[in-house]
């Protein structure tokens, strides 16, 4: 379940005529996209400009039986360009959301943004009844941030959507089972991280594991078959040797 934050008549913050609801929404149709072109199901709380209130959005993710709530935001502080970073809210630091939490925020470190780390806020509704995370990307009233969103849009969407996609991985829970699409195993972290960068500045939903002291480089996280060869026939045909794997 994939929740734009705000909407309709809450705007969110608002920052020279920016809207915190408008930048929610498409962010996380973005994510939302990608998630689905790698088999995941997705639902959506909103996909127009409506409000809901907390409790609307947790009924909704409930109802569908979601395993997963992702909310997204904007922060906003005080004063205009007081303070920059992302951050992730969850209910408490523990299990698989918090492990999905902290590759988010370091995604996002990565493409500039100052982490400010993980953070449990028990109060929130949302956050309650299932693996629930509140994605802060950036401040909306500061200038360095909402630069940087409006500049790698699209890289963004792919971080958020790639840590989602990895963490999907956590043996702890229960999954169904995954087709994913290996495209190299190494030794030196370095070198498998080469290949992580490249792979995901073409556009692919790399992601990196580590088991058995080896560094896996995997892309995709698909439950038809169908949908793996597919992505390793483009992968193949961007020059890399692949090899279909399970989890």
């Amino acid at each position: 379940m994939l929740d734009a934050g705000h909407g309709g008549t809450d705007p969110g913050a608002i920052y020279k005529e920016r809207k915190e609801k408008d930048d929610n929404l498409q962010l996380t149709l973005a994510v939302g996209k990608i998630l689905e072109d790698n088999g995941i199901d997705v639902v959506y709380t909103r996909t127009t400009d409506i409000y809901q209130t907390p409790f609307e959005k947790a009924k909704i993710a409930n109802e569908a039986g979601a395993d997963y709530f992702i909310s997204f935001h904007r922060n906003s502080s005080p004063e205009e360009n007081q303070y920059q970073g992302v951050e992730v809210l969850v209910y408490d630091k523990t299990g698989i959301k918090y492990d999905m939490a902290q590759n988010i925020v370091g995604a996002l470190g990565e493409l500039g943004f100052k982490e400010l780390g993980v953070n449990a806020r028990p109060g929130l509704v949302v956050l309650r009844k299932m693996p629930a995370l509140l994605v802060e990307t950036g401040f909306l009233n500061s200038d360095e941030d909402n630069k940087l969103y409006d500049e790698k849009q699209k890289e963004i969407a792919e971080a958020i959507a790639t840590s989602i996609l990895g963490t999907l991985n956590d043996e702890t829970i229960e999954q169904p089972l995954y087709y994913r699409v290996q495209t190299g195993v190494f030794r030196r972290r370095e070198n498998a991280d080469r290949m992580l960068y490249q792979l995901t500045d073409q556009g692919f939903p790399a992601f990196l594991l580590y088991e058995g002291d080896l560094y896996r480089v995997q892309v995709g996280a698909f439950q038809q078959i169908g949908n793996a060869i597919q992505m390793e026939q483009r992968l193949r045909d961007a020059g890399y040797s692949t090899i279909i794997v399970t989890k």
